[in-house]
């Protein structure tokens, strides 16, 4: 079943790239009594996901968290070297933290995993963005449209805010 506005964040565990190394980071540890903007994307360096969904949120960082946000995330069906690279190439560390969902666990438990196995992607992530409130999700946008990122960008999540 799909994740709704109200629902709680289901257990699940995420790898992020530390000074140390790859970590793992539950879902409880992450988003307990924080406010966090959550960014789903089918993969890292594809390309709605690179030139039109994660830089609005790279450049509209300081004013997402100027509204109340301790951390923006993004979330993607890869292994957490990828996600580092991509955090590095797109200018977005500091800025946006790196979630990675390698065999898609928390895609499935969320309900917004996407079988793109016959164009060669196996499964990955659908598109969204969310605002998760001490692990309570209380917005959610799932992009209606396929290398579209209006919906779940980062103008609509500000209105939203």
């Amino acid at each position: 079943m799909t994740i709704k506005v109200g629902d709680r964040i289901p257990d699940a565990t995420f790898t992020v790239m530390t000074s140390d190394g790859p970590q793992t980071r539950t879902t409880e540890e992450f988003f307990r009594g924080r406010r966090v903007v959550l960014i789903g994307v089918p993969g890292a360096f594809t390309p709605t996901c690179h030139r039109n969904h994660l830089p609005g949120f790279v450049s509209k960082a300081d004013e997402i968290l100027g509204k109340g946000i301790d951390e923006i995330a993004v979330t993607g069906v890869n292994d957490v070297f990828v996600m580092d690279a991509w955090a590095k190439q797109s200018g977005a560390e500091g800025k946006v933290t790196f979630l990675a969902d390698g065999s898609a666990n928390f895609a499935k438990a969320i309900g917004l995993s996407l079988d793109l196995s016959e164009r060669g992607l196996g499964t990955r992530s659908q598109r969204y963005s969310m605002l998760v409130d001490d692990g309570i999700v209380r917005k959610l946008s799932i992009e209606e449209t396929p290398g579209k990122a209006e919906l779940s960008g980062a103008d609509a999540l500000l209105k939203a805010l």
